[in-house]
């Protein structure tokens, strides 16, 4: 089969073997697989434990092949695959904190993933998808699922005012689940303008280049850090009102550092927290998925074929538009 390779120096699409499932694993003719800031960071030399792998964890497609034992699913379901990979025994699994796994592995992390024709997955990982869902377009439930798990951290209220950076997939995703979460107002902050015109054709409350454009002098409920940009993350602290919420949410750089406050965190009764990955969020994920929580047609921006996996990461990481997949079967 045709896989996206990342090496130490290279990003390539090469014929590999094709992959045989487990007793308890399935084999997945991938539908549309995803890029994000993850990809990128493997491609840089981070995150992934050992190169070459294969990419790819965000990816939905037919059940082709079942294990010996896999009795859940058939061969011709649609599903979406979480990518977690789990221990299951160290400190912080006992303890329901996967997503914090002292062994942490993932699909198209540290084993391959699904930028390839065929990915194996674990049946426990797969989500049967209804007959409406399309399954390129369910490629975007591992994203929505980091998004619900942010929302887990968040707690949030009725009636919250939130200030989000980054209006790229995942702000928007953060946007739209603020929204359903019962916020008063969800404003975007971001440089690219075609990226405020697509929250705004999501009807957030305003979409700006500077949160200095906007009159709210007590500061947002809730600010979400989308981007990981140091500079981002330091005004967005700076704009959390007394007793509310900073989440930082956007993957920053390993070694970078942001400056901020002590005084006015302790005075001002300031939560900062984070949110990794997915936590027990992948189902509701695919719940929210299949009832319309996102618009596919607006979230994806890009449909690359397989073989232009090197441009689609190119794609990506040039900030041009929001979701960018490949789709093993385009040619």
């Amino acid at each position: 089969m045709k896989a996206a390779v990342i090496s130490a120096d290279s990003v390539t699409v090469e014929t590999v073997p094709d992959p045989a499932p487990g007793p308890r694993e399935v084999v997945v003719a991938v539908a549309g697989c995803g890029i994000c800031g993850t990809d990128l960071h493997i491609a840089e030399g981070e995150f992934a434990p050992t190169l070459p792998v294969v990419p790819g964890h965000e990816f939905a497609g037919e059940v082709v092949a079942l294990g010996s034992e896999v009795t859940e699913l058939r061969e011709g379901d649609q599903v979406a695959v979480d990518p977690s990979l789990h221990c299951g025994e160290c400190y912080y699994c006992r303890r329901g904190r996967g997503n914090l796994c002292e062994r942490w592995a993932a699909i198209g992390v540290s084993t391959a993933g699904g930028a390839a024709e065929f990915a194996v997955a674990p049946v426990a990982n797969c989500v049967q998808l209804p007959e409406h869902v399309t399954p390129a377009d369910a490629a975007l439930i591992e994203p929505l699922s980091c998004a619900v798990r942010g929302f887990d951290v968040l707690a949030p209220q009725l009636g919250d005012h939130y200030l989000i950076y980054g209006a790229g997939t995942m702000g928007l995703m953060m946007m739209e689940l603020a929204k359903r979460a019962g916020a008063a107002s969800v404003s975007m902050v971001d440089l690219n303008a075609s990226r405020l015109e697509t929250a705004k054709e999501l009807t957030c409350t305003a979409a700006v280049t500077s949160a200095d454009e906007l009159d709210r002098p007590r500061g947002w409920d809730v600010v979400i850090d989308c981007t990981g940009v140091v500079a981002a993350i330091e005004d967005g602290l700076g704009r959390v009102s007394p007793g509310g919420t900073f989440q930082q949410f956007g993957v920053a750089n390993e070694d970078a550092t942001a400056r901020f406050s002590p005084f006015r965190i302790y005075n001002k009764e300031i939560r900062i927290v984070g949110s990794m990955a997915v936590l027990h969020s992948f189902e509701r994920a695919a719940e929210l998925f299949a009832e319309g929580a996102l618009r596919p047609e607006v979230m994806i921006s890009h449909r690359m074929g397989l073989d232009e996996y090197p441009q689609a990461l190119e794609q990506f990481r040039s900030g041009v538009g929001r979701k960018v997949q490949v789709l093993p079967g385009k040619r």
